[in-house]
Parts: C-alpha cells; sequence; structure tokens
C-alpha cells in the first residue's frame, strides 16, 4: 500500500495539483484540524473539495482524528517547544486515540495525507504516515512535498 504526503504552504495551486494528480492517489485525506483558515488560501476546505474533483478525480475526506489537538498545536507554534517533545506527545495522542485500530486502512490506502508545512521533515501529516506503518507495515510512503 502507498500513502502520500503533501503541504500545500509555499506552492502553486497549479503545483499542489499537478503534483497530487501524477501521484496516482485515489482521494486526499486532509489532516488538519482548521480546514476553514482564510490563510489557507485554495487549500480551505469547500475550494480544495471542488478542485480535487475537477483537476484531479479525486475525493476529498477530512479526518481531524488524525489531527493534533489544538493546545498541542499551540504549544508547538507559539512557545516554540521542541520538535522531539511535540512529537512524543503527539504518537501518545495517536495510541490514546487507538488510530491504528480504526477501520482507517482502507480510506488511507493510496490516499494522501494533507497539512499545511510545506516539508514533512517537521509535520505531523508525515508522523501518521510513519505511525500507520509501524502498525500496519508494508506502507510505501511517499512525500510529494
Amino acid at each position: 500500500m502507498k500513502v502520500y504526503t503533501i503541504g500545500f504552504t509555499k506552492k502553486s495551486a497549479s503545483e499542489f495539483f499537478e503534483l497530487l494528480r501524477e501521484s496516482g492517489a485515489k482521494r486526499l485525506v486532509d489532516v488538519r484540524l482548521n480546514n476553514v483558515s482564510q490563510l489557507a488560501g485554495f487549500a480551505k476546505k469547500n475550494d480544495l473539495e471542488y478542485f480535487l474533483q475537477k483537476i484531479c478525480r479525486i475525493k476529498y475526506i477530512h479526518m481531524p482524528e488524525l489531527a493534533p489537538t489544538t493546545d498541542m498545536l499551540d504549544s508547538y507554534r507559539k512557545e516554540h517547544r521542541d520538535w522531539e517533545l511535540y512529537e512524543r506527545e503527539f504518537l501518545a495522542l495517536m495510541d490514546e486515540r487507538r488510530i491504528s485500530k480504526k477501520g482507517i486502512k482502507r480510506t488511507i490506502a493510496n490516499a494522501c495525507l494533507l497539512c499545511s508545512e510545506d516539508k514533512p521533515e517537521h509535520c505531523h501529516r508525515r508522523l501518521v504516515a510513519e505511525y500507520l506503518n509501524r502498525h500496519w507495515g508494508d506502507i510505501e510512503i511517499v512525500h510529494l512535498g
């Protein structure tokens, strides 16, 4: 099974949608807590859902259960906490939510996880993909950007 990841920050709409279309992903799974922010530009929920269907012919799914809590995100961003602490807290949250036990395998298979960060190194979309690979195994993770 392949799981793709992508961030929309620092990408033009054309670059973003071309990366998705060329990937072969069957659906986009939005793992952001807030998917309606005006700062998201073309990646706001309603716009994104429309563009994905019209440009890429792929389905949009929002899964906030794969997002950090507001407190966790605020602590990391506003208090400039270190990444390793954020990562440990986020992975503990995934365990607490029993993410690997939920019936999401079909949803995640050949899907692309979306978040705002431009690179996967310091983004929870990478953590989600790696977490599921540790629990399910046999996932090829492909970071589109």
